[in-house]
């Protein structure tokens, strides 16, 4: 897998293949608004994962994932580390691991 300085420049590379959807994180799901899609644990895979620590704060730190659906949507998901832990279901917590 390649690495990359910036979350922008690791986006930028995952878009020329084809990540194009913009997931959010839900307890249960992720989902994309635009496409009003929602996809549970079972229903995607992660095909990367690329994390980005900042210079100045912990505070910054970031998990980019590369994510493909059972159904052929592909798309990114971007979390910083740890802060939903608390907030989503366990399967989700070992999907996204």
């Amino acid at each position: 897998m390649k690495t990359f300085d910036t979350l922008s420049e690791t986006m930028a590379y995952l878009q020329k293949k084809g990540y194009f959807t913009d997931f959010n994180l839900c307890s249960e799901h992720i989902e994309c608004n635009a496409l009003k899609l929602k996809l549970h644990p079972e229903d995607f895979d992660v095909d990367e994962v690329h994390r980005f620590e900042g210079m100045s704060s912990t505070d910054d730190n970031s998990v980019l994932y590369a994510i493909s659906s059972k159904k052929g949507v592909k798309g990114l998901l971007v979390d910083a580390y740890g802060v939903y832990a608390d907030n989503i279901s366990e399967a989700m917590r070992k999907k996204l691991r």
